[in-house]
């Protein structure tokens, strides 16, 4: 009896820090990954208000490059947690934004703290 009592208690309150620790890890990989993409967003819109005004081939193709990042941004399923390729199109974005630093000649990384993140040039 003892045995059976102190599992469902076990169980209950396992379930109950279970749901709570999950909440307070989803909350904060979400953040990391909202604070990435916006990063990426201003950024990419930055670059793209300042190579308006250029018209060589070059800028042209750069653009380019940053409507697509741009677009790719604007498709990301932020609302959708269910999303099953969220993991996907986060690394598609992470590799076009590799690929406008590169056509930009632009070392950069994004580095995620506890603190705060960054996106250092």
């Amino acid at each position: 009896r003892f045995h059976g009592e102190g599992y469902q208690e076990g169980l209950a309150e396992g379930s109950h820090a279970g749901m709570a620790e999950g909440r307070r890890c989803g909350a904060l990989h979400g953040a990391r990954i909202g604070s990435e993409i916006g990063c990426y967003l201003g950024f990419a819109l930055t670059w793209h208000c300042l190579l308006q005004k250029c018209t060589d081939e070059k800028s042209s193709k750069k653009m380019k490059a940053l409507d697509s990042l741009i677009g790719m941004i604007q498709k990301f399923p932020y609302e959708d947690p269910t999303y099953d390729k969220l993991q996907e199109d986060l690394e598609r974005i992470r590799g076009k934004f590799k690929q406008v630093c590169s056509m930009l000649n632009i070392q950069s990384y994004f580095k995620i703290g506890t603190e705060r993140s960054s996106l250092t040039f």
